[in-house]
């Protein structure tokens, strides 16, 4: 049974799925499953996919090919087909350092934890920027406060992370035709974890192009709703909600006033950013009239302030500072 089972959604993106699968081959933790999922490409993808398989004919690496149906859909069919002891997620336009999953399986020879985490850089074209994974201690044993306080701190990308593959039920699964996928993965994932490893550097590379999705305009930005309204349902049926309400609510309030609101702007829409920041508005205020009294957005941080007291005005601030800013 390979340790760790890596699943790389791939579609269209014939230019970048080379390096991904150089630097996934390459990792000096051997013992890897290798798992590509070309969901449908119409482009050259499958044929670079095949040419590196023959290449790195040594190393265990699986190509499935099917029919389109989105990453989220792309991803669970590789939770579906892994072997490994643990589940990791590369995104196939991306590329990790070599010793990145050795790295982070050395954290679970010390200890089983159920999730190890480490820092991502965010490769720009001409620049990088570092971001932390949002612990910097490991936590062996976790109670309700400190499940909390990784929901509140981490970085809900599924793709700096391993996963004992236990974790991953099927009521866990990627939900398919949704934006912001990996937030309702993530924090569905937390309640039901123990322990979390730490490895304090950047090994995982997340690459921003110019016409990335991030800075172009989709209605599905407003999927935001439907990712918040489904974790909360989530919550509700596992019966958890009563002891997360308060985090739940300081997560839909993020995600609103600041994640869609600053993918908005960097749409450059200007007629469409302030529609959207009316929806946002409407939606916080329907759903949580009493947003201002959780107790998470009484730190006096200059982000708090912001959420606590978003408004039009400082919506049209976030407007001028990201529309044409690449991060």
């Amino acid at each position: 049974m390979p340790k760790i089972s890596v699943i790389v959604p791939a579609y269209n993106i014939e230019l970048y799925i080379g390096k991904c699968i150089d630097t996934l081959a390459n990792q000096t933790l051997d013992d890897l499953e290798i798992i590509i999922i070309n969901d449908g490409s119409t482009d050259r993808t499958e044929d670079v996919i095949k040419k590196k398989i023959e290449k790195y004919s040594d190393k265990n690496i699986v190509l499935f090919n099917k029919e389109n149906g989105g990453q989220s859909d792309a991803r669970n069919y590789g939770i579906k087909n892994a072997t490994g002891d643990y589940i990791t997620f590369v995104d196939g336009d991306d590329y990790v350092e070599p010793d990145m999953f050795e790295q982070m399986y050395k954290k679970v020879l010390e200890y089983p934890y159920d999730i190890v985490m480490c820092d991502v850089s965010c490769r720009y074209p001409n620049k990088s920027l570092e971001i932390k994974s949002g612990m910097t201690d490991d936590k062996k044993s976790m109670g309700l406060q400190d499940r909390k306080e990784i929901i509140l701190s981490s970085y809900a990308v599924v793709w700096n992370k391993i996963y004992k593959k236990e974790l991953i039920t099927e009521d866990k699964f990627f939900v398919k035709d949704l934006w912001y996928e990996d937030v309702l993965f993530i924090y569905k994932l937390f309640p039901y974890i123990n322990s979390v490893g730490v490895v304090n550097k950047k090994l995982y590379n997340y690459v921003q192009r110019q016409n990335s999705i991030t800075y172009t305009y989709n209605d599905k930005l407003y999927d935001v709703t439907k990712v918040l309204n489904e974790l909360i349902q989530y919550y509700d049926k596992q019966g958890l909600k009563h002891d997360y309400d308060d985090i739940l609510e300081f997560v839909y309030i993020r995600y609103m006033y600041a994640t869609f609101i600053k993918r908005l702007a960097k749409s450059k829409d200007k007629r469409r950013f302030r529609d959207g920041v009316n929806f946002a508005i409407k939606h916080v205020n329907e759903m949580y009239p009493k947003y201002k009294k959780n107790k998470f957005l009484t730190n006096k941080s200059i982000k708090n302030f912001y959420l606590k007291n978003f408004n039009r005005f400082f919506a049209n601030i976030i407007y001028g500072i990201e529309k044409n800013r690449m991060n």
